[in-house]
């Protein structure tokens, strides 16, 4: 049976709203509708509110670590999601060739979520990252399977330790696990064929033994 991950403690599920707040809710999004009649583009309602802890369809996979789900978003019709604290191979684009495993990766979460409702949690304060998307633990359903953890279990992605966040120490375990296992992109993969980034932390972590 697969293992449920439990959330740590620094991200808190939200109470199911009472008639209050949900009257208060509604008031406001007309309240948006109203503005954007009279001003153009209306304000959008923050991360935490629109996205932590709700369910959303999964409209197009982009690549292993990236998706977009059914939910309009600075004007687009979709909102965009990098997974958080984790980085997969990158596949061809922009004239650069496929990186190792990529192809693999980006077949991996095609086929697992593509077409697919998703849970989403974020980070609270933490919800965007340096291109705007939203930064997001993706779950299977509510209190299920972990996405990201998944791509880490089956070797289609690395542990990304250029950020920290509240899965950094489960997600490098994980990675660990599969490395020793040689399962996935750990089969074969030299260092030369890993991203910049996990290439320079792997020569610190050669030099200092770790």
């Amino acid at each position: 049976m697969p293992r449920k991950p439990s959330l740590p403690d620094s991200i808190v599920m939200p109470r199911r709203w009472n008639r209050i707040a949900t009257a208060g809710l509604v008031i406001l999004l007309a309240a948006v509708v109203v503005c954007e009649r009279v001003t153009g583009p209306p304000v959008l309602l923050d991360d935490d509110a629109r996205y932590h802890d709700r369910s959303f369809r999964v409209s197009r996979v982009v690549d292993g670590d990236t998706l977009d789900i059914e939910a309009p978003d600075r004007g687009k019709s979709v909102t965009r999601i990098r997974l958080w604290g984790v980085d997969t191979p990158e596949v061809a684009h922009s004239g650069r060739p496929d990186i190792h495993f990529g192809p693999e990766a980006s077949a991996f979460a095609r086929r697992t979520l593509d077409g697919q409702t998703v849970h989403i949690v974020l980070v609270p304060q933490r919800t965007r990252g340096k291109y705007g998307r939203l930064l997001a633990y993706v779950f299977l359903d509510r209190g299920g399977r972990m996405f990201n953890e998944m791509l880490l279990e089956d070797g289609y992605a690395y542990a990304d330790l250029r950020f920290k966040h509240p899965y950094f120490k489960q997600f490098k375990a994980i990675e660990k696990r599969a490395r020793k296992s040689g399962i996935g992109l750990w089969k074969n993969v030299t260092l030369e064929q890993m991203p910049q980034w996990k290439q320079r932390f792997e020569r610190t972590r050669t030099v200092s033994g770790g």
